[in-house]
């Protein structure tokens, strides 16, 4: 797989200003048109070692910890909506959500659904497991065939797509479908903020995408893209965390001004701060 380095809105490089403040490079991917973080750290799970990374947790202590939960809770409600417009009410599916956290979105699902979750993280699937989630740490000896497996901002996070794309192929029903929630590079928040921009989140985050290269990581991998939905909320959130990155005066309002401004821009193209996109397997 060839990485090269190119120059455009995607900066150079940026740092992991959540946790160790290294420097990493972002070089793209010609084979799935995106940007990768060089290099992968061979020990990436020491870089989630921290009692503040959020989606492994169900704090909300101070603001930036309020505000995700209360955005979490917010869009709950619309992704268990998507789920029903996807599949026309139905009610006795069968879900997989890999990387599923703290069990939320699997605990809004109706009650006559099949419900699965993988999670690695300890502390979030023991706080899924006591939502009565069933909870694994990874694939490894699941059966079942599901109707839907979701990835709520989990594959960027993922080193192997190769990889990720097998295990659908092994775990998804032929009628199945995809859901995945990625951040969105091409958006204004993103280039506002260049290296800043919160999202980005290196090393934690391995790709770094775009409608075009989930278009072609989907294509290579045998998947169509059905579907492309904003979150809208998202680049508030984003934002205001980038500001924070930047130590900026006045950082929430001025997070909050640039959020409603980059939807406000995205109205057209729909291009906002993370997407949802829907994939199926190709005839």
């Amino acid at each position: 797989m060839q990485l090269n380095r190119v120059m455009g809105k995607v900066p150079e490089n940026t740092r992991d200003y959540f946790l160790t403040q290294e420097s990493f490079g972002l070089s793209f991917n010609s084979t799935y048109q995106c940007y990768q973080t060089d290099p992968i750290p061979v020990d990436l799970e020491k870089y989630y070692d921290s009692d503040a990374y959020i989606s492994h947790t169900d704090g909300n202590k101070g603001l930036f910890e309020s505000l995700y939960q209360l955005a979490k809770n917010f869009t709950l409600s619309g992704k268990r909506k998507l789920v029903h417009q996807l599949f026309s009410g139905k009610t006795d599916l069968e879900v997989l959500d890999i990387g599923c956290g703290t069990g939320d979105f699997l605990k809004t699902l109706p009650s006559s659904y099949s419900k699965f979750g993988i999670e690695p993280n300890t502390s979030a699937r023991n706080l899924a497991s006591q939502k009565n989630i069933t909870c694994k740490s990874s694939d490894e000896g699941i059966q079942e065939q599901f109707d839907l497996i979701s990835m709520w901002h989990v594959l960027e996070h993922v080193p192997d797509l190769e990889k990720q794309f097998k295990t659908f192929d092994r775990l998804l029903k032929q009628e199945g479908k995809i859901i995945i929630a990625v951040p969105n590079h091409e958006s204004f928040d993103a280039e506002y903020y260049g290296k800043f921009w919160a999202a980005y989140d290196v090393p934690r985050h391995v790709w770094h995408f775009s409608k075009t290269s989930i278009k072609t990581i989907a294509n290579l991998h045998g998947y169509t893209v059905e579907k492309i939905s904003p979150m809208w909320l998202d680049s508030i959130y984003v934002s205001m965390l980038s500001e924070k990155y930047k130590k900026s005066n006045l950082g929430f309002v001025k997070g909050v001004f640039i959020g409603f401004l980059s939807n406000i821009l995205a109205l057209t193209k729909k291009d906002t701060s993370s997407l949802i996109y829907i994939l199926k397997k190709a005839k």
